[in-house]
């Protein structure tokens, strides 16, 4: 019998979060973030998370609640973006950043949740990804308190090519447009960017979805498989969704040049 795996809660989405954890969190900027379930972890009180995300939201958005607060103790990401707290903590060494090529970061979470433990790419060849020397940490004073080390470096058919790790996670919070209750999600547009491979990666990964619905399994874009817990949202909470920038376009005066 196949298990329904609906949970009532935000809290009960969230059993057995603890301080020092590691969350993949799926979305892409903005679009597509795990808001309730962001701010379900908060309400929890954890603190010294660690998070893979290919941001960390923005100043007082998705995961920048978590941060502001001091929460988070290291990310692994491909973007700091306009997120001004990450990169003030960052560069006084309050928080431990691991920046990666977006592509390798999209592949290392598919990798650890399809049992691949490292693989070759040669995305960052010559430079300091695979080098070694980017800072992990400052310190308060701005020089450097732990760098990257340098990886493995193979040729293949000629070409050089840098070892990358497979990540796995101890829990992943992920948002679907739809999903049944067996954990079978499907993704909206830009949203299905990085919540599929978070989903992947994560040992326990919480899905929070639009709407509950049965799904025809040829539409199906992630398999219960990899879902443990599916939490249902509100219309008002599925209607909810911010932008990073709003920006607007004032048409041109009749009798201008852009005539």
């Amino acid at each position: 019998m196949r298990r329904d795996k609906v949970v009532a809660t935000p809290a009960e989405a969230l059993a057995g979060v603890r301080d020092g954890a590691s969350f993949a969190v799926g979305g892409f900027g903005l679009s597509g973030i795990p808001n309730v379930l962001i701010q379900a972890l908060y309400d929890t009180g954890v603190s010294g998370i660690g998070v893979v995300s290919n941001n960390c939201g923005v100043d007082g958005g998705g995961l920048g609640i978590l941060l502001a607060a001091g929460r988070i103790a290291r990310v692994t990401a491909s973007y700091i973006g306009d997120n001004k707290e990450f990169a003030r903590q960052y560069l006084a060494g309050e928080l431990e950043v691991e920046l990666t090529p977006q592509g390798s970061l999209a592949e290392r979470l598919r990798a650890g949740g399809s049992g691949i433990p490292a693989f070759y790419t040669p995305a960052g060849v010559g430079t300091p990804v695979a080098d070694g020397g980017l800072p992990l940490r400052h310190n308060p004073d701005g020089s450097i308190a732990l760098a990257s080390p340098p990886k493995e470096v193979r040729e293949f058919d000629g070409r050089p090519y840098v070892l990358e790790h497979g990540i796995r996670t101890d829990f992943a919070l992920v948002r679907a447009a739809r999903g049944d209750r067996y954990g079978n999600l499907v993704f909206r547009r830009s949203s299905r960017n990085f919540n599929p491979l978070a989903a992947m990666a994560g040992r326990i990964t919480v899905a929070e979805v639009e709407e509950l619905t049965e799904l025809d399994p040829d539409e199906v874009h992630l398999p219960g498989v990899f879902v443990q817990r599916v939490l249902v949202l509100t219309s008002e909470q599925a209607a909810d969704k911010s932008i990073e920038k709003r920006t607007v376009t004032v048409p041109p005066e009749q009798g201008t040049a852009a005539e």
